[in-house]
């Protein structure tokens, strides 16, 4: 089952200041603000949604194929998705435009100070995703106007998907988060997103989860939990091998309960899956660069829940 991820392909560009911020921000000059920081340690991460979810599709065996926009400086991105294998059919360069990116500097207190830029991400619309021919999807943050046209166009066409705005949020109103839960089939949100959708709908939970087949709650270090059938499914947690870096968790997260769906799993086994998604995922820096194997990944279902996922 080809699985479309409509979604960002980005680079994150990460930078450590050794020192803190606040020794270097005067609080009564703060409304003449120049500060610069030399950073000497930086590294680029290849990311975004689409990317991250896409990656850890593949890792589990799935069949993903990316929808997304990128700018003249997608050349490294794009011969990265060759080497593994990911097809980018439906992946778009925007001439005269940057690939989406954020800059983020963290201070020895692991203070941030993020900058992002949308760059490509904003022409999203221009992809349709009539022309993919996929029978599950997933609309993941992405350009405004992209994300409420992919989930139209998935609706009409009758493609079962999940939609997932993650940082996009802020961008709806509540009726325009309704008409998204009305649409699609599936919703995935982190806790804090999720108060913020009932704060918007004036809606509870409980109300919410009544449009979707299965609305997910992701908690953090205090598991998930899958409203679904009427029913409230808890997940705990997978205790990782390391807390390293948290970036694209919830990336890995998603493409479990992808696997799962597409493969027909009830929604515990596909709630337990993403766990173990996001529990390898937070022991490696960046969204891409663990490599467990399928074997691997079925390993640490076992050693967490006592069977097999497959």
């Amino acid at each position: 089952m080809t699985t479309l991820i409509c979604g960002s392909l980005a680079y994150d560009n990460i930078m450590v200041f050794p020192d803190r911020f606040k020794n270097h921000i005067l609080p009564e000059q703060i409304h003449i603000l120049n500060v610069a920081f030399l950073v000497p340690e930086m590294r680029r991460e290849y990311g975004g949604c689409a990317g991250n979810i896409a990656y850890n599709l593949m890792l589990l065996g799935g069949e993903p194929a990316i929808m997304a926009t990128v700018g003249d400086d997608a050349g490294p991105y794009l011969e990265r998705l060759d080497r593994l294998g990911l097809s980018r059919a439906h992946v778009r360069q925007v001439p005269g435009s940057f690939t989406a990116q954020a800059f983020i500097t963290t201070d020895l207190d692991d203070n941030q100070i993020t900058a992002f830029h949308p760059g490509a991400m904003t022409f999203s619309h221009l992809n349709k995703v009539a022309q993919a021919g996929a029978s599950l999807g997933i609309v993941a943050p992405d350009g405004r106007e992209g994300m409420m046209q992919h989930a139209r166009h998935f609706a009409e066409a009758g493609v079962p998907f999940i939609f997932d705005p993650g940082q996009g949020m802020p961008m709806f109103s509540g009726d325009e988060l309704l008409d998204f839960m009305q649409l699609a089939d599936y919703a995935c949100f982190n806790d804090y997103e999720a108060r913020l959708l009932c704060d918007r709908t004036g809606r509870s939970l409980e109300q919410l989860a009544g449009e979707v087949r299965a609305l997910v709650v992701t908690r953090g270090g205090e598991g998930s939990e899958i409203h679904a059938d009427g029913q409230r499914i808890d997940i705990p947690c997978v205790t990782p091998d390391a807390v390293v870096d948290p970036t694209g968790c919830g990336d890995a997260y998603r493409a479990g309960l992808l696997y799962g769906i597409a493969n027909g799993f009830d929604w515990r086994s596909a709630g337990r899956l993403a766990a173990v998604m996001g529990a390898i995922k937070i022991a490696h820096r960046g969204g891409q660069n663990h490599q467990p194997s399928r074997e691997e990944i079925a390993k640490r279902y076992q050693q967490a829940f006592g069977s097999q996922p497959w």
